[in-house]
């Protein structure tokens, strides 16, 4: 029992002191927190107060600044406002001088107002005056002369008339002469550069082909038995076969030179082969065509890149082949667009223009003629035409269509498209006319120099490339000459069609004839 007891004084001592030594810890630990946190507040008053401090300087710093820069702003304002007011100060005083000048010159002009009022009236009265005189004296020229006022106008007028025609001629055969100098000679040298550096061959073209045949047996097998084969070959080809006393040789006849070349290519293949029957022949003809279709692209290519132009559109480039075989007065069409090509290239040159596109419209200016035998219409519209669906441009087009002088050409282009079109067919050699068109066309010629007054007699001469018309000298004056030539080209021009161009030489002359006895 005492144990207990003792126990649990002891405990109770143990736990007693324990508290109290808890409690004096607790109130140490206290007291150092205060004196931190008094240490912490004392350190951060005196860090507010040293920033304070800081703010206010630099409030100081800035508002001095702010101040600073404000009576440096306003004093330039004031500066700039007075020298506003002074220069409103001049402009007013530049405006009442100008009010000044202005009301002085008010007054000038209401002078001269008034003095020409006073010109004026006179004026009129000097116009009524001389209207007065004026019919005075037209009465009085009427009474000496016995004509009317309009009588006379009309004599005046045709006197002027004929005046005016004299001065004409004149003027117009002077400015010629003048013009023909330079311009004559520049052009006979370019054409004549052109032409030279241009070789081509005479035209041998008909409208017929031969074929050689290795006997006369083969013309038999030709015909066939009761002429079958003859007949397939005419149905598959389109063209005529002539089979005549001709030894070893048959004659193919037609107008469109593609099926006859097509007809001489498949007969030839035929007599090589030996088959000579109509599902042979039928057979070879179809074969030929689709080989001369590649003919065709390659002759147009060929013609292309001998040029060397770029961009033409596959469709003219296979027209262009199918010119190969196509002929105009003899003329191998796709010979002379090369040959154009080429003059019309060199003339460009010689120019200072563009060659290339010189070239193109050589080339392509009778591209029309691939159709006109399938269209109707005259070549150079229908090649226009073509060229604007095939995406040329507006001088190649241009130059296409007037080639002939049909439209009004709007570039040089057209110009020399006609002149190397002209130099191309006229030259030696290139075309030839069957003798009825050819005395046809001489007739035509002298009929339209005749039809002309004054003419005593005109004479076509050589192979019509010129007319010399002979005039009454009694009828026609020298300068009147001059004008009658220039009418009777320009009748030619829209009368006729013909290759190259014509001169026109009209010959006035007066003879004095005495016979010594």
């Amino acid at each position: 029992m005492n144990g207990l007891l003792m126990s649990a004084l002891g405990l109770l001592i143990g736990g007693g002191l324990g508290f109290f030594i808890r409690k004096m810890y607790a109130e140490k630990k206290v007291q150092s927190a205060e004196a931190r946190a008094k240490s912490i507040i004392e350190e951060a008053e005196k860090k507010a107060q040293e920033k304070k401090k800081e703010v206010e300087l630099e409030s100081k710093d800035l508002l001095h600044k702010v101040r600073s820069d404000f009576e440096k702003e306003t004093k330039d304002r004031r500066a700039e406002i007075a020298n506003l007011e002074k220069r409103l100060i001049q402009r007013e005083e530049n405006l009442d001088r100008k009010v000044e000048i202005l009301d002085k010159k008010e007054k000038e002009l209401a002078e001269r107002q008034r003095g020409l009022t006073a010109k004026e009236e006179k004026m009129h009265a000097m116009e009524e005056e001389y209207r007065v005189l004026l019919a005075e004296e037209k009465d009085r020229l009427q009474r000496v002369s016995g004509l009317t006022a309009e009588e006379a106008k009309k004599l005046l007028l045709a006197r002027m008339e004929e005046d005016v025609r004299q001065e004409a001629g004149v003027m117009i055969k002077r400015i010629e002469e003048e013009t023909k100098q330079e311009s004559d000679k520049k052009a006979r040298e370019i054409l004549a550069t052109a032409i030279q550096r241009c070789a081509v061959e005479h035209t041998v073209e008909t409208t017929v082909s031969i074929v050689n045949l290795p006997s006369d047996e083969m013309k038999g097998r030709i015909i066939g038995r009761e002429g079958r084969n003859i007949r397939a070959l005419e149905m598959a080809t389109g063209v005529d076969v002539i089979i005549d006393d001709t030894p070893e040789a048959v004659v193919l006849s037609g107008f469109d030179p593609v099926k006859r070349e097509i007809a001489r290519i498949a007969l030839t293949r035929l007599m090589e082969d030996g088959r000579i029957h109509p599902g042979r022949i039928e057979e070879i003809v179809e074969k030929v065509k689709k080989e001369m279709e590649v003919s065709i692209k390659e002759a147009g290519e060929h013609a292309v890149f001998e040029m060397g132009l770029r961009g033409i559109h596959p469709e003219l480039i296979k027209l262009l082949g199918k010119l190969k075989y196509r002929t105009s007065y003899g003329q191998n069409v796709l010979d002379h667009l090369k040959e154009s090509a080429f003059i019309m290239g060199t003339m460009a040159n010689e120019l200072g223009l563009d060659a290339n596109l010189a070239k193109r419209i050589g080339l392509l200016h009778d591209i029309g003629k691939a159709v006109s035998h399938e269209v109707e219409g005259a070549h150079p519209k229908l090649g226009a035409e073509i060229a604007k669906k095939y995406g040329e441009n507006e001088i190649v087009i241009n130059a296409i269509e007037g080639h002939h002088g049909e439209i009004a050409a709007i570039s040089i282009y057209t110009v020399l498209a006609s002149a190397s079109d002209a130099v191309s067919g006229a030259r030696p050699g290139a075309r030839r006319e069957t003798l009825e068109i050819y005395i046809k066309r001489l007739a035509k010629l002298e009929e339209i120099a005749d039809s002309f007054k004054g003419v005593e007699k005109a004479y076509a001469i050589q192979a019509g490339r010129e007319i010399r018309v002979v005039v009454e000298p009694n009828k026609i004056t020298d300068a009147q000459a001059t004008v009658l030539a220039r009418e009777i080209k320009k009748k030619i021009e829209e009368g006729m069609e013909y290759p190259g161009q014509i001169k026109i030489t009209v010959i006035r002359e007066t003879r004095a004839i005495e016979y010594a006895k």
